[in-house]
């Protein structure tokens, strides 16, 4: 069965940091491109930040540069999102999201298997 399964998520105060990991079992992510999203109460679910099959290009939205890294390992099976600098704001279900795609760029559209999300809670 193809599964991602994200983990990491967690309770933090502001200006703490957070790891979230996502892996792959059922199938190998080297030819996927991976994307975080994010989904917070009463908000549309937005990009946060991919990274290609090749790990060679990377994007972040706006509200994270300079905070947030994506990371992969492919002999894990993984990807990560290293946070750092948490707001308030960044409140939400975070979820990974895997594109089958040789393209040197990554995209936060059109992808084929989806996780069930891990919670990350900023608050003092």
């Amino acid at each position: 069965q193809l599964q991602l399964v994200e983990s990491g998520g967690n309770l933090v105060q502001p200006g703490g940091s957070l790891r979230l990991s996502c892996a792959a079992s059922g199938f190998t992510l080297d030819y996927y491109a991976i994307g975080w999203f994010r989904q917070a109460p009463g908000k549309e679910r937005e990009g946060v930040s991919c990274i290609s099959s090749s790990g060679d290009s990377t994007h972040y939205a706006d509200s994270v540069k300079g905070r947030f890294t994506i990371s992969r390992h492919n002999a894990k099976n993984t990807v990560y999102l290293q946070m750092n600098s948490l707001k308030p704001e960044d409140t939400a279900i975070y979820y990974c999201a895997a594109l089958h795609s040789d393209s040197y760029y990554c995209s936060f559209s059109g992808m084929d298997y989806w996780g069930l999300g891990t919670l990350v809670t900023v608050s003092s």
